[in-house]
């Protein structure tokens, strides 16, 4: 599962003034992404707009993302919610042959314990026919899989293969990268603590301001992985202004916002999401000049 080590990409949605999905524009991202050297896509997480997304079109989303990547890199598919039964029914019914593992959320509103988080993976992990990547995100949950919770569900299951922690909870981090099993992934979910994630064993990040910038990310988490953290420093600190950009207005609307600008894709989103101000947006332009 070396893989999954490195950068990953959880890729946007780009739409169209209509709002109907750019296949035009997605191919341009894929490609804009594989050339700059990410190490995998991550399809349909909360980047891509997923909860927004009807079952026909995440199905002629996967064809069309699996079909342009052409194998050029692994593909993870996030596949997730708070009905754990409905995300039995999504992974036997999705396509997954070109898929190298899906990503998958812990449920969300219904805050369950962590003997249901445990027994919630664990249905999950034995229905699917790919490796399965936990997220840890309680920020958007309301729920967090705790240190603990997620040893025991790397060690009670071989394929469950990592997890993507964005819980900003260091010491809880730690705890897993300490526990774990061989060749599981602890992965960043926070661009932010994509420096500090690897230093202390992890694997690297699924980063989101990999869309516009994967060259120079990549290239950080390469320097990272090979313990050269004064150069990764470097790329780091360069790009503080526009991290916080990335985030000031919610995500995706940060990147979706810079990959307009980069006239990669047009700056849509669907409701309840809306477009970054103007004022951000002009920061924006100010900060991606200024890197140039």
């Amino acid at each position: 599962m070396k893989k999954f080590r490195g950068t990953g990409v959880a890729i946007v949605t780009p739409f169209r003034n209509d709002l109907s999905i750019d296949f035009a524009s997605m191919e341009k991202i894929i490609n804009h992404i594989i050339s700059g050297g990410a190490d995998y896509i991550v399809l349909m997480g909360t980047t891509g707009e997923s909860p927004t997304l009807t079952k026909d079109e995440k199905k002629a989303l996967i064809t069309f993302t699996a079909d342009t990547i052409a194998r050029r890199v692994p593909l993870v598919i996030g596949i997730g919610g708070n009905n754990t039964q409905e995300i039995i029914n999504q992974v036997k019914t999705t396509d997954l042959k070109q898929a190298s593992a899906i990503l998958s959320v812990a449920p969300y509103y219904n805050k369950p314990t962590q003997r249901g988080l445990h027994e919630h993976f664990k249905a999950v992990a034995t229905c699917s026919p790919v490796p399965v990547i936990m997220y840890n995100i309680p920020g958007r949950t309301g729920c967090n899989i705790s240190a603990e919770t997620c040893l025991q569900l790397a060690h009670e299951f071989d394929n469950i293969i990592g997890v993507k922690e964005a819980s900003g909870n260091f010491e809880q981090v730690a705890r897993i990268i300490k526990g774990k099993p061989d060749g599981f992934h602890v992965i960043s979910g926070d661009d932010l603590f994509t420096l500090p994630l690897i230093a202390a064993g992890g694997s690297g990040v699924i980063s989101v301001i990999a869309n516009a910038y994967p060259a120079e990310w990549s290239g950080m988490v390469d320097l990272c992985l090979r313990q050269n953290y004064k150069a990764a420093r470097e790329t780091l600190f360069k790009f503080l202004e526009i991290l916080d950009l990335l985030f000031v207005e919610g995500n995706p609307s940060g990147i979706k916002a810079a990959l307009s600008i980069m006239g990669l894709c047009q700056n849509n989103l669907r409701l309840p999401l809306v477009p970054v101000s103007n004022h951000t947006f002009t920061r924006f332009r100010k900060a991606m000049e200024e890197l140039k």
